[in-house]
């Protein structure tokens, strides 16, 4: 891991070269276990169903780390929703915003 960070509604992860989807299963069901067992929140904690991922070159680590370390005041700017909104068009990936954050939450962006 190279940098980890987020807000209540979303997390930000950097990691080495690792296929994303091995990643984001590892990931929400380490969580998901996690804060079952600890008992943190009333009845079951799930994540939501899709993720996004993208690929940064090397030279772009410190920048991208940097955003990541400052979530909080980032998002003080720009909702998350703008945010993802705006890298689906950065790296042109094809969604039909009809079904992105249907009730508060990303689906299936086709990534």
């Amino acid at each position: 891991m190279i940098a980890i960070g987020g807000v209540p509604d979303h997390v930000h992860l950097l990691t080495p070269g690792m296929a994303l989807s091995d990643l984001a299963k590892a990931v929400k069901s380490g969580a998901s276990n996690f804060i079952n067992h600890q008992g943190w929140m009333p009845g079951r904690f799930s994540w939501q169903e899709g993720f996004g991922g993208f690929s940064y070159s090397r030279s772009q680590i410190p920048a991208v780390v940097r955003y990541i370390e400052n979530q909080e005041a980032h998002h003080a700017k720009r909702s998350f929703q703008h945010e993802y909104l705006t890298l689906l068009r950065k790296f042109d990936v094809a969604f039909d915003e009809r079904y992105v954050f249907i009730v508060d939450r990303p689906v299936r962006a086709r990534l």
